[in-house]
């Protein structure tokens, strides 16, 4: 049933699985296994949209006519969203950064928090705004409060932060969750749609019970993003580094960063070449 048409269902509670985890990978595999068909010269179906029967149009638009937003080209390219700084989805990225940079501050004032107001986006608060229990690893990296929480708690976030068994032994991390209040600013809605600038904004504000507030931590790009670019190279391969060291020889992880920093020499060599880099 979720196979069948793009049905993101194991995404949101209570259908959370480890599926969530995988498949970014598996979409990509099937993207590159059609964009093999077509170079083999598999023949194409020209009425694919438009058969009225049996059309793409008819059967999931009702009849309304597909419009792209622009030509067909590199901009999912040109627009990638690197994931450097938190295992977190990428609507909350600026949130836990906020979260991070507010960390000093919170972390022995635990007791006199009244509430905390999340200013984001639409989309992140249809996607990842959750409350109330949550079932598993995959349930908690989806869930904005949760990312918020641990960030404003120890100052980080990891994927061990995501475990059953560390999230066990922090219930203060939903005591924190519960007094959180989060707000759209419409603002932030347009400009993550807007294709000039696609932000992924999010400020984050405490109140305490004297009254008195935090200062408002406003981050409008995540790292990562096409906008924080050249801030964000030296921490992707430092990332990259690190990895392929937990996987690698010295020599071949030396090998693979050659090749991934040099794209001139990359487009000479052999697909085999390339892949037995990879080989152990």
């Amino acid at each position: 049933w979720i196979d069948g048409q793009a049905l993101r269902t194991y995404r949101h509670a209570p259908n959370v699985v480890s599926r969530k985890s995988w498949a970014a990978g598996d979409a990509a595999s099937r993207a590159v296994r059609l964009v093999d068909l077509v170079l083999r010269g598999e023949g194409g179906c020209p009425s694919a949209l438009t058969d009225p029967s049996w059309g793409f149009e008819s059967l999931s638009f009702g009849g309304e006519k597909i419009v792209l937003e622009r030509p067909l080209g590199t901009y999912v390219m040109d627009q990638v969203l690197f994931k450097i700084s938190y295992p977190a989805e990428f609507h909350a990225q600026t949130a836990v950064e906020a979260a991070v940079e507010l960390h000093s501050e919170v972390k022995n004032r635990q007791l006199e928090i009244k509430s905390i107001h999340l200013y984001t986006q639409e989309s992140a608060i249809r996607i990842i705004s959750k409350e109330g229990p949550l079932r598993n690893p995959a349930d908690r990296d989806h869930c904005l409060q949760y990312m918020v929480a641990v960030g404003l708690l120890f100052g980080q976030l990891t994927a061990d932060h995501y475990e059953n068994t560390f999230h066990e032994l922090h219930p203060e991390i939903d005591e924190l969750r519960s007094k959180m209040v989060v707000h759209e600013v419409k603002e932030y809605s347009k400009d993550y749609l807007d294709a000039s600038k696609r932000s992924i904004a999010n400020a984050i504000q405490i109140e305490y019970l004297s009254g008195t507030k935090s200062d408002k931590i406003e981050i409008i790009y995540p790292l990562g993003h096409k906008k924080r670019r050249e801030e964000a190279i030296p921490l992707l391969i430092q990332k990259l580094t690190k990895h392929l060291s937990s996987r690698f020889p010295k020599d071949q992880v030396q090998q693979l960063l050659k090749v991934g920093q040099d794209q001139a020499y990359l487009e000479t060599m052999a697909v085999d070449d390339f892949c037995s880099f990879w080989t152990i």
